[in-house]
């Protein structure tokens, strides 16, 4: 299991180079597009880019921090730091967006017209090309380590993939100059949104929100499948980075020994593993004769599609 880790981590590190060096090409590219053709929808994604390489390496440093081992004075682990680098990530996100905003609102009261549209052109589709590789490489990191961070990173490109649709489609009719503007605000709408969205994801994070319901039916069957679990409560999970974290009462018979309680947790914990290999799991042995208190009662009624 620890080599599997291990190799988690190793993707995630290369999607943040990979994130990296992708962001500072693309600024590149789209600075000698937008000094051609004086383009708002080329500037809005060399904007756009250059929030890119700020995001990407807050993410490389987060991702970093994130996968340092727990010490003393961080038990957990250090897990948190890629929520709260998404969170600012969105904060730049945001900004730049107003900046496009209120720069189209004034090339939309006084329009120019666009120069070289064809060298815009290209120039943007060698910008989705690089942009959709980097895309499917993150998507591909994402299923095979869970990592936040990367999501949020791919999902920011994403939206300056769509943006580039759009930013072809109004070189295309450049003719028309009052569409250029409009389309720039269109994507400084778009981007803000997705700032928002993706402030609301990492803020939940940061806050520990329970994982989704069919994850925690996952927990549910996993647990009860041990022949010698009479039932569990008291079930607190949330997620820290990549790891998951997992917290339950086992309801055990009264008479056990200690030495088999403690077995029969060791058999779940593994269980558990082998679905969430990954996970922080602190399981709480209980008899199971204090399944009355009203405490459980209680936890059973908020919580009754997880126990049966």
């Amino acid at each position: 299991m620890k080599q599997s880790v291990q190799k988690k981590h190793q993707w995630v590190r290369w999607a943040t180079y990979a994130s990296v060096s992708v962001a500072v090409t693309l600024v590149g590219i789209k600075l000698f597009g937008w000094w051609y053709t004086d383009s708002v929808g080329i500037l809005a994604s060399l904007l756009d880019s250059t929030i890119d390489i700020v995001a990407s390496l807050m993410i490389l440093v987060a991702v970093a921090i994130a996968q340092t081992p727990a010490d003393q004075n961080h038990r957990f682990g250090h897990g948190k730091a890629e929520p709260l680098a998404s969170l600012g990530q969105s904060v730049f996100i945001a900004g730049s967006a107003l900046y496009l905003i209120l720069y189209a609102l004034e090339r939309a009261w006084n329009p120019q017209a666009v120069s070289q549209p064809d060298l815009g052109i290209w120039i943007m589709v060698i910008s989705m090309v690089l942009t959709l590789a980097l895309i499917l490489f993150q998507r591909k990191v994402v299923r095979e380590t869970q990592s936040t961070a990367i999501a949020a990173d791919s999902l920011h490109y994403v939206t300056d993939l769509l943006a580039n649709v759009a930013i072809i489609v109004g070189l295309i009719f450049s003719v028309y100059q009052w569409l250029d503007p409009i389309l720039g605000l269109l994507i400084g709408l778009w981007v803000g949104s997705q700032a928002v969205l993706l402030a609301i994801e990492s803020s939940q994070q940061l806050l520990d929100k329970e994982l989704p319901l069919n994850v925690r039916e996952q927990i549910k069957n996993t647990v009860l499948s041990h022949p010698n679990v009479a039932g569990f409560n008291d079930l607190r999970t949330f997620l820290s980075g990549s790891t998951m974290m997992i917290q339950l009462d086992l309801e055990l018979d009264d008479d056990l020994t200690l030495f088999k309680a403690h077995e029969i947790t060791e058999e779940v914990t593994d269980l558990l593993h082998q679905q969430f290999e990954d996970a922080d799991i602190t399981i709480h042995q209980e008899p199971v004769s204090s399944r009355q208190d009203s405490h459980h009662h209680r936890w059973e009624m908020e919580n009754k599609n997880l126990i049966e």
